[in-house]
């Protein structure tokens, strides 16, 4: 996990594209200076942040599930629930389930926890569009996906 860059997640675990689901892993880094204000001699992640992560990935699953043919862009948080609180060096697990892709929007269900612990969970909504660029639609046919450049993948069904 990268904060300073909004890269959220470390690695994809496991991508089932024909059901829709998704399981990556975040670790949240030891220092950063996000927490240095959030908060001062107490550490937590900020819960915006876990929703960033939960969002990061629905989108690598909606980019999977569609063949890297359409771009999703965050329109809707729903029902978001912060479960628990995240400090420092914690190892997350990261799910999303697409629940809806047509119409030119999608809807996932994601949530994360920390072993047995519920972290987050959320329904997610997005527009799918057409790429806004020539540049960014050529990086994501080269990468198959913006999460290879930082994430590896380690298993695909």
């Amino acid at each position: 996990m990268r904060l300073e860059y909004f890269q959220m997640v470390d690695r994809i675990e496991e991508v089932v594209p024909a059901e829709g689901r998704i399981r990556a892993r975040a670790v949240v880094p030891e220092t950063s200076t996000i927490f240095e204000g959030h908060f001062p001699g107490h550490p937590i992640m900020p819960g915006v942040l876990l929703i960033e992560t939960m969002a990061q990935t629905s989108a690598i699953c909606c980019w999977r599930s569609n063949r890297f043919e359409r771009m999703p862009f965050l329109i809707e948080v729903r029902s978001a629930k912060l479960r628990s609180f995240v400090e420092p060096g914690t190892a997350m697990t990261v799910e999303a389930k697409l629940e809806h892709d047509g119409s030119g929007f999608a809807i996932t269900k994601a949530r994360i926890t920390a072993g047995d612990r519920a972290i987050a969970d959320a329904e997610i909504r997005f527009r799918t569009l057409a790429f806004p660029s020539p540049a960014l639609e050529r990086m994501i046919a080269r990468d198959r996906g913006p999460h290879r450049a930082r994430a590896s993948v380690t298993r695909e069904v």
